[in-house]
């Protein structure tokens, strides 16, 4: 497997964990909390990175 296949692995596991994260936040504290806020922000950042590597 090569280096760019890992990093896609890597940033596809990382968005599927936050993105649990973010719905049980959600859930929890409400959809404008700062916990559901800031994962749904760190979320945004891990797809954008994985749109980069994946072109």
């Amino acid at each position: 497997m090569d280096t760019n296949q890992q990093i896609l692995d890597d940033l596809s596991f990382q968005i599927k964990k936050l993105r649990r994260l973010m719905i049980l936040a959600a859930n929890v504290y409400g959809f404008t909390s700062f916990e559901t806020l800031h994962y749904s922000q760190e979320l945004d950042k891990l797809i954008i990175q994985f749109q980069l590597y994946n072109k």
